[in-house]
């Protein structure tokens, strides 16, 4: 059996809407900082491996857990943040609006693609921690639980979802920490 630790990015420096790649804001730079401590600690049985999506946001949440660690950050395009329509900043957040009222089977080939492909990338990364983003670790959650909502939870800033994988198959085991319901992605 294989366990993950899936984290969303520390907080960045723009939003989705705002910009294709921000780095982290200065708060999150030092929650990514804390991630690391709390993690890296011995009580947290932490994987030896980290993996980050290639974007910087998730890079640079990463970069301290792994210097912890001793460990290189390893990235995978394939535990990445939902594919998108190129675009100005409000039509790609009310585009994410409208995916997020739906459920995986309503929407095109090409996102339930992505979907799949998050997936059998999770199921066969091994034992990691996985900096991802808000929609993947959705699907990894919405799988894990039989939820076919795009939207099945809220993940915070760092927060730490961790599911086991045996055989191909994702559990949940504990859900991170969500956003405030009134908090936007």
């Amino acid at each position: 059996m294989t366990r993950l630790l899936l984290v969303r990015h520390a907080e960045p420096a723009a939003t989705w809407g705002d910009h294709d790649d921000p780095g982290l804001s200065e708060r999150g730079v030092g929650q990514a900082e804390a991630l690391a401590a709390r993690l890296a600690a011995p009580a947290a049985r932490c994987p030896r491996t980290v993996v980050s999506w290639p974007l910087a946001r998730a890079r640079e949440t990463a970069a301290p857990l792994a210097g912890r660690l001793e460990q290189p950050v390893g990235v995978d395009a394939r535990v990445g943040e939902i594919v998108s329509p190129d675009g100005a900043a409000a039509t790609r957040t009310a585009w994410l609006r409208d995916v997020f009222a739906r459920r995986w089977p309503e929407l095109s080939a090409e996102l339930r693609g992505w979907r799949r492909g998050v997936l059998d990338a999770l199921a066969g990364i091994g034992d990691a921690v996985v900096t991802t983003h808000f929609v993947a670790i959705n699907v990894a959650v919405g799988a894990a639980t039989g939820d076919d909502q795009v939207r099945c939870c809220s993940p915070a800033h760092t927060s730490v979802t961790e599911l086991s994988v045996d055989e191909g198959r994702l559990t949940l085991v504990r859900l991170g920490a969500e956003l405030p319901a009134t908090s936007a992605r």
